[in-house]
């Protein structure tokens, strides 16, 4: 109950970056990798081989410090400014 409202709160305060529109399927983590396009891969249990990461949709979005990207409810790529370490 609690990651939910974390979660909620997170993309209010997030803008949206590019609108991908990924439908997400169950037992995998999505992310944005490294050029900027939306990726996936499996999620293991411990002991369990890691699987191989798959490209699902491009994006090409140039990605700047100091913000997570990640990808919101509605499958597409958003940001959140990260906070400063005390």
């Amino acid at each position: 109950m609690r990651e939910e409202h974390l979660a909620r709160e997170v993309e209010m305060m997030a803008q949206k970056v590019a609108k991908v529109g990924v439908k997400k399927g169950k037992g995998f983590l999505y992310f944005v990798d490294k050029q900027g396009d939306v990726s996936r891969a499996p999620m293991v249990r411990g002991g369990q081989k890691k699987g191989k990461p798959e490209k699902v949709a491009k994006a090409g979005v140039k990605k700047e410090g100091g913000y997570l990207y990640f990808i919101d409810k509605d499958g597409d790529i958003s940001r959140a400014k990260m906070a400063r370490g005390r």
